[in-house]
């Protein structure tokens, strides 16, 4: 019987942020040449929680940020649903000479991300991409690794983990549900 935890508070999440934020600062000084876009749906408010903090951290920055949806290009899409829901993407920068943070919710096989790569580069080559995501929950099928981390968590295959966040209608909190 799966049973459903709270690993993460709304206080975690904060204190989580607060440390990859100023994470990216040190690796990124000045935050010269510094971009960030989240990764449909999960990933954009956290992307527009760490770009507030990033702003608040480094005087006069205003970073550029996107949203990024990449459902047509998984490499599952059509095992996930006949009739793909589709977000909008909204990336108004140019890439080239940008370094990147590529924001998501939760990584897992890595197959997300791999798809948002291939999604960035059609819309130009940027420097670099780091990635920040707010639980790794393990389980990589690509070797894809995350730069910034809020949680490490061990699940196993049909063991999940949820963010649930205020902007979508709940409180802040990363649940857990497994055995």
């Amino acid at each position: 019987m799966a049973t459903t935890r709270t690993i993460m508070t709304g206080a975690d999440i904060d204190r989580s942020l607060d440390r990859i934020a100023l994470e990216i600062v040190e690796r990124n000084p000045g935050l010269e040449g510094l971009s960030i876009i989240g990764i449909h749906t999960g990933g954009v408010f956290l992307a527009q929680r760490l770009q507030a903090r990033l702003e608040a951290a480094v005087p006069n920055v205003s970073l550029p940020s996107g949203t990024l949806d990449i459902t047509l290009y998984r490499d599952d899409w059509s095992l996930i649903s006949q009739n793909p829901v589709v977000k909008k993407s909204d990336i108004s920068f140019l890439m080239e000479d940008r370094r990147v943070i590529l924001v998501d919710d939760v990584i897992f096989t890595g197959r997300t991300i791999r798809a948002a790569l291939d999604a960035i580069m059609d819309y130009g080559r940027p420097q670099a991409i780091q990635l920040a995501v707010l639980v790794d929950r393990g389980g990589r099928e690509l070797p894809i690794q995350p730069d910034y981390v809020g949680m490490h968590v061990s699940a196993r295959p049909g063991e999940r983990v949820d963010v649930l966040l205020h902007e979508n209608g709940s409180a802040d909190l990363v649940q857990f549900e497994g055995p």
